[in-house]
């Protein structure tokens, strides 16, 4: 089956292009034990731009994708971010965008494999239609069930299932790995059982946060963190106005501080952090993007000792002098991801969520006329919107009044 869509490829002077493409359907498993599905057909109806998009698209400029293509192509339907209409359920869903030969594909093994719709050899959302597994395609809730239509502002927000979901995995492995790093002391501290311990240590690692960049990463985590550690100090790291929009969006849902850090070196931005938290970081999230995260949290001392670093960006190199870090005893841990089960409770978050606020629409048709000049002069450019989202059909969507 033939359909038309957005692709990256190798290719240094276009490495995204819109045409038609040629639809493979092989079978695919959600989990190890599962079995194989060919994908059922879905249409897709609202998409929304993912730096992760961008960073595969620079890949293909640099002729680096050949390890992303679906197996016998050369080229991936990009796209990891939407709702989709699925004809044969009469009914929209969220794509569960990452399965494969594993138990857990947040954690898969040596002898494991995995597959990611839109971003790692499976074709994605940016197309008329395409095939998905059958067990992949997550329900709404019960209210947008029986739908022909969905509003535009529910669409917007059912954008960041993907990402919110990997920002819930997050604040597990933050609980999951905080609680076992400090229940010890907090048993030496307090004088309690191990169990006691363990919630205090549980709570405490959020106590001074710091989240190190502003974009939906960062506030999604931060988000989560308020949700389920309400007494946590949560200070923002970025480098925009403090009235700006976002700024001010991500305070409001997060109920956080934030600090500006334009013309500030990086000496003076650790003693910024140091003097609004009272105190160094039991918790620093790095989300920026950039290796000045990891010299500010270690070189510069905001990590307190005993604290975690989660080292959420992509591309930055991560380094520490290793006499401090093992007698401060600090943490450092990676993970991407998440469980159906994340991108589940994502989806009902999100649907009584704002989230739809700081999303924009840019035009199909001016997207899919140059889609190389929208990613780097529209949607990833400097002063772009938070978030860029692009009603694909406008057949299923209901626009807001």
């Amino acid at each position: 089956m033939k359909t038309y869509g957005t692709y990256f490829q190798n290719d240094k002077d276009l490495p995204i292009k819109y045409g038609e493409i040629n639809l493979i359907n092989p079978e695919r498993q959600r989990l190890r034990g599962e079995p194989l599905y060919k994908g059922i057909e879905a249409i897709p109806v609202f998409q929304g731009f993912c730096g992760t998009d961008f960073e595969l698209m620079k890949m293909g400029r640099e002729s680096k994708l050949s390890a992303k293509f679906p197996e016998g192509e050369n080229r991936l339907i990009n796209g990891h971010e939407g709702v989709v209409w699925v004809p044969s359920e009469d009914r929209f869903a969220i794509v569960l965008i990452r399965g494969g030969d594993s138990y857990d594909p947040t954690r898969y093994t040596e002898d494991e494999t995995y597959f990611e719709y839109g971003c790692d050899k499976a074709d994605g959302l940016f197309c008329d239609k395409n095939y998905f597994n059958p067990d992949m395609l997550l329900h709404l809730p019960k209210e947008y069930e029986n739908l022909k239509k969905l509003p535009l502002s529910v669409a917007k927000k059912l954008s960041f299932a993907d990402p919110y979901a990997c920002a819930i995995f997050q604040l597990e492995r933050m609980e999951d790995l905080g609680e076992a790093q400090n229940f010890r002391v907090e048993m030496a501290k307090h004088k309690c059982s191990e169990e006691e311990a363990r919630k205090l240590a549980k709570d405490n690692i959020f106590k001074k946060t710091v989240v190190f960049g502003l974009g939906m990463t960062g506030l999604f985590i931060a988000d989560q963190i308020r949700r389920n550690h309400p007494d946590a100090e949560i200070l923002f790291i970025g480098r925009s106005d403090e009235n700006s929009k976002k700024v001010v969006f991500s305070k409001e849902i997060a109920k956080a501080d934030y600090l500006c850090t334009s013309g500030l070196t990086e000496e003076e931005t650790a003693e910024k952090i140091i003097e609004k938290l009272s105190g160094r970081a039991t918790m620093f999230v790095g989300t920026s993007g950039a290796s000045v995260e990891h010299r500010v949290a270690f070189q510069h001392k905001v990590l307190g000792c005993n604290g975690v670093y989660n080292s959420f960006s992509l591309g930055p190199v991560v380094s520490y002098d290793t006499m401090p870090f093992g007698f401060e005893n600090h943490l450092i841990f990676a993970s991407i991801n998440f469980r159906q089960s994340h991108m589940e409770k994502a989806i009902e978050v999100l649907v009584d969520s704002r989230y739809d606020e700081v999303v924009e629409l840019i035009d199909k048709n001016e997207f899919i006329s140059d889609p190389l000049d929208a990613y780097e002069n529209k949607i990833f450019c400097k002063g772009a919107p938070l978030k860029t989202g692009i009603i694909w059909n406008k057949e299923y969507i209901e626009e807001d009044k």
